[in-house]
């Protein structure tokens, strides 16, 4: 696959990383000249000087991977894929639903667009999801997932911050993940009550979001992304009939990532319990770079998030944004 990508900061670096030897690198473009000149020579591929000028070299069916902050990515991505290309959008797709919904407007049939949720791809997740199609321990309860960490000294003054470059803050930022996730899981996401409030960080976006919504006839799930937690953590609890199975973790400052099974077997005793740790690596970006060759490829859904599951996580983010208390 021809790839063009655009965005070398470090997002677009590990995508970059992620994608097949077989694949060739057609080149980086990034607003910092510097940064595109030293993602070509780590990765192959030429510096491109302009977005004009990635147009004009990319071919119908080439693939282009668009990392930019987020007042960039939907404008970026529809560029490409009014050229015809297979797009593959970084999280969250845009700062706002009806920002994405103008490049699914100009969104053929034949073309893939996935937007990179690739948390969908670790393997405790994986598992996890695996039960819940299975209904091993019977249907999907509820969830209650926690995301976040603290910052770093001057969080305040980055892109993230600036509401006109980020649409948003924490929400959007790790919350997105959780909404994509329990969606995944669960099928759905209807809001039925938020809170997001500014509590430390000195900025105009808010650095903490609760989210409580159903994912369906039973199912209830209870989000929270925090930007003041300090100990970063990943924890992604799921309860059904018979059982809780949470996944604790990403691997890095997030600690190993486990998934614990707690069996309830006849009775209500103490339940059995299993838990599995995975070696450390992150192979999310490559599993979701390969899930989106297959889809190209084939013409399969495949499991990855594509441009109307994060328009559905966008419609909730902007139904908090629409209720804010900030």
């Amino acid at each position: 696959m021809r790839i063009a990508i655009v965005g070398a900061g470090l997002i677009g670096q590990k995508r970059a990383a992620a994608v097949d030897s077989t694949d060739l690198i057609l080149g980086f473009f990034d607003t910092s000249r510097g940064a595109s000149e030293s993602a070509a020579t780590v990765f192959g591929g030429v510096a491109f000087t302009s977005l004009e000028q990635v147009v004009d070299l990319v071919h119908p069916g080439d693939a282009v991977i668009v990392a930019t902050p987020h007042n960039a990515l939907a404008p970026t991505a529809q560029l490409f894929v009014d050229a015809g290309c297979h797009v593959l959008i970084e999280k969250p797709g845009a700062r706002s639903y009806e920002e994405l919904l103008r490049v699914r407007k100009a969104t053929h049939d034949s073309q893939v667009v996935a937007v990179g949720y690739n948390h969908r791809f670790h393997p405790g997740l994986l598992r996890l999801k695996e039960i819940s199609a299975s209904e091993l321990y019977g249907p999907l309860l509820s969830i209650r997932a926690r995301y976040g960490h603290g910052g770093r000294p001057g969080y305040e003054t980055e892109w993230r911050a600036d509401k006109t470059l980020s649409g948003g803050g924490e929400l959007l930022d790790q919350g997105s993940h959780l909404i994509d996730l329990t969606r995944c899981l669960g099928g759905r996401f209807d809001l039925l009550t938020s809170h997001i409030d500014t509590l430390k960080w000195d900025m105009k976006v808010e650095d903490n979001a609760w989210l409580i919504g159903s994912t369906g006839s039973r199912g209830v799930a209870s989000l929270h992304a925090s930007w003041t937690e300090w100990k970063n953590i990943f924890s992604f609890e799921a309860f059904f009939e018979t059982a809780k199975v949470e996944v604790n973790g990403l691997g890095g400052s997030y600690g190993p990532e486990t998934v614990v099974e707690s069996f309830m077997e006849k009775g209500y005793g103490p339940p059995l319990v299993t838990s599995k740790q995975f070696p450390p690596g992150d192979q999310s970006w490559s599993l979701e770079w390969q899930d989106f060759k297959h889809s190209v490829n084939s013409g399969d859904r495949g499991q990855g998030a594509r441009i109307d599951d994060a328009l559905a996580v966008l419609e909730v983010v902007g139904e908090v944004y629409d209720h804010a208390n900030i």
